[in-house]
């Protein structure tokens, strides 16, 4: 009884073995080579439960995704004899599986052929194209380039190539510097030249503002000269014919102006005789002399004696 039990448990035993041995699984995200003693037999890339012969056939998983290879930075020498660090990254999958396995066997030895195939065609791609260009005017078509010459070489260890990206492009430290001095000189000259100019252009405009301010200067006071003029004679014509009108009235207006221009209040000193002729109007309204005021009445008795005896 004993014995049939442990016959049993050990076939049991055997069966889950065996049978354990001849399942194998396939995720989404994978793809398996069935192989029997080392020989491929058959690709399985529908995910889920399979089976194979158990002791006989092995699996080897692959994945199927889109796999990244980081190329190590490298320095590149363009046309222009422009030495340039380039960093760059390769995206692909297993196109072939049984090549894959049988060529370079694993993503790690697929990821060292890669690495040495994508810095040749770097090198290949970018020696032929000048600084300019790999960095900004064919940069798109120059990655291209590199993903075709890349993918023809992968193509015989089973991958193919999604894409290929320059991540960056740049001189090395010690040509960066000499480059950012060259520009600053650059941009230095050129702000001289802009100073230069603009001071150029500030002292021709001050000049010919300078000269527009004489000009119209000039021409400001030749109106004004002649305004005066026209004034100045309309003024003697007026005066003329006030004097013409009345003579009288003229003398008295002018020796009205004269007292107000020679007697100024404040320290005014003035002498003169008080017979002088400049003051004819304080000794008589009429504006007669003094020796013609004093005459006058010395004549009137006269004339008037004279005229006695014929009054009756």
């Amino acid at each position: 009884m004993r014995l049939g039990l442990l016959s049993a448990l050990a076939l049991l035993l055997l069966v889950i073995i065996v049978g354990s041995s001849g399942i194998f699984t396939v995720s989404q995200t994978e793809q398996a080579l069935v192989l029997r003693f080392g020989e491929p037999q058959s690709l399985v890339k529908e995910p889920g439960l399979h089976f194979k012969q158990p002791f006989v056939e092995s699996v080897v998983y692959l994945d199927n995704r889109i796999l990244d290879l980081e190329a190590p930075q490298q320095e590149v020498l363009a046309s222009d004899n422009q030495r340039i660090l380039v960093d760059a990254f390769v995206r692909y999958h297993i196109a072939d599986p049984l090549r894959f396995y049988q060529t370079v066997g694993s993503i790690s030895g697929a990821n060292n052929q890669l690495a040495s195939v994508l810095n040749s065609a770097i090198r290949r791609v970018l020696s032929e194209a000048t600084l300019p260009q790999i960095v900004k005017d064919r940069r798109a078509e120059l990655m291209v380039q590199i993903r075709d010459q890349v993918n023809r070489e992968a193509a015989s260890f089973g991958a193919a190539i999604n894409d290929v990206r320059i991540r960056r492009a740049d001189l090395p430290k010690e040509n960066s510097e000499k480059v950012f001095s060259r520009m600053q000189s650059e941009r230095a000259r050129e702000a001289a030249e802009y100073r230069a100019q603009g001071s150029e252009q500030a002292q021709t405009i001050v000049a010919k503002a300078d000269r527009d301010v004489v000009v119209l200067k000039a021409e400001a006071q030749r109106e004004a000269d002649q305004t005066r003029g026209e004034g100045d004679a309309a003024r003697n014509r007026i005066f003329a014919e006030a004097y013409g009108k009345d003579p009288d009235f003229f003398a008295f207006y002018r020796s009205m102006q004269a007292y107000a221009a020679g007697l100024k209040a404040g320290d005014t000193r003035l002498v003169l005789s008080p017979t002088s002729e400049f003051f004819r109007f304080f000794a008589d309204p009429n504006g007669n002399s003094t020796g013609q005021a004093n005459a006058a009445p010395d004549a009137a008795p006269a004339s008037a004696g004279s005229a006695a005896p014929t009054t009756p």
